[in-house]
């Protein structure tokens, strides 16, 4: 009679343990992301804006062209900043005197894309 009731407290106090134990799932930690660290196209299609940006000063409202929204139009807008700062900061766009910050917000707000919070042209 002892055997069993030692027997049951064993088998009772595994069960608890056990439940505790494995109730304690612990997720991994999410992986973090990476922003992308080069444009996924060629930077040198990118001078098609360039003409645009020129003409921004002079012709208020103008809409840039549908080549250089072509070209933004199917990756994020995370990458696309990425893009337009590539080419100002290699001069592809032909645009000496640019301010980079208001250049590239300028290019994607018209191409209906968002410059990203935190983004910077380094």
């Amino acid at each position: 009679m002892i055997g069993s009731k030692l027997i049951s407290f064993f088998i009772l106090l595994n069960v608890v343990f056990f439940t505790c134990a494995s109730s304690h799932n612990i997720p991994c930690p999410p992986t973090p992301t990476k922003a992308p660290s080069k444009c996924p196209k060629d930077t040198l299609k990118f001078g098609i804006c360039g003409d645009w940006l020129g003409l921004v000063h002079e012709v208020i409202g103008a809409k840039p062209s549908s080549k250089c929204c072509a070209l933004l139009e199917g990756i994020a807008d995370v990458e696309a900043a990425l893009c337009l700062c590539t080419a100002i900061k290699a001069n592809v766009l032909g645009v000496l005197k640019l301010k980079v910050p208001i250049a590239i917000s300028v290019v994607l707000n018209s191409c209906g894309k968002k410059v990203p919070k935190g983004f910077k042209c380094a």
